[in-house]
């Protein structure tokens, strides 16, 4: 995403009274910002147009934000931060270990929140930094594009990917038959705080392996390293994506 680009920001909470002043705040700040007032209504939004990071509150009537954010990361890749109460900290942990990309605790000081989001599309982004813009990972028959962020495989369809797993495949992808441990892996893949979950990696490499392993039961792709962490046990090549 280039510098000068407008930001666009999806922020799905209910209550109005939160919600609409916090929506000011991140327009002041620079931000494009669209609101929604339950996970239909957000749906809905993301129909009409993409967001590049969505702010969603956890506890919704109807759909809550936990089921909407599995949504999200089951058929787009959109960067997730989850707006929680203090007592949810069960919740939490589960919407790390199903991708969110991080959680903010209410009441928060908004620049607080401001800083949150520019890390996480900081670390969005960090996959694609290293690679040429006109590259792709080629491993197994898989293609990855870092920069349109598709995920391919050798029928030539689109797997869908969330933004935790491209990370965490990326980070795999450059470090190949190299072990990773999970401390480095939850620092490229949720950031800070992510010491404070554990199973959070675990999580998302079963995951990842359920997409790109013939057996994600007996994988071979991405095996564990016990004590270690994980490592990606298959070469990988680069090359222009025009000649993919």
């Amino acid at each position: 995403m280039p510098d000068t680009a407008p930001i666009n920001l999806l922020l799905v909470d209910d209550e109005a009274v939160l919600r609409e002043p916090l929506a000011d705040y991140l327009s002041a700040q620079g931000f494009v910002v669209r609101q929604a007032a339950s996970a239909a209504e957000a749906r809905s939004l993301l129909r009409e147009a993409r967001s590049d990071l969505v702010l969603l509150d956890i506890m919704m009537p109807g759909e809550d934000g936990l089921s909407f954010c599995r949504h999200l990361i089951e058929t787009q890749s959109i960067p997730t931060i989850l707006l929680t109460a203090r007592g949810e900290a069960t919740d939490r942990i589960v919407g790390l270990e199903i991708g969110a990309d991080d959680y903010v605790v209410k009441p928060f000081e908004p620049r607080e929140l401001v800083a949150r989001i520019r890390s996480v599309l900081r670390r969005a982004g960090r996959g694609a930094t290293d690679v040429a813009e006109n590259e792709v990972f080629l491993f197994e028959g898989w293609t990855l594009d870092p920069l349109k962020r598709r995920l391919i495989d050798a029928e030539g369809a689109i797997v869908a990917i969330s933004s935790a797993e491209f990370r965490l495949l990326v980070a795999f992808l450059e470090h190949p038959r190299q072990v990773l441990d999970r401390d480095r892996l939850l620092d490229m893949v949720q950031g800070r705080e992510a010491h404070l979950f554990d199973r959070a990696v675990d999580n998302q490499v079963s995951r990842l392996r359920r997409k790109i392993e013939v057996d994600s039961r007996s994988p071979q792709l991405i095996q564990t390293v016990w004590g270690g962490g994980y490592m990606l046990t298959t070469d990988v090549l680069r090359q222009p994506a025009d000649a993919s």
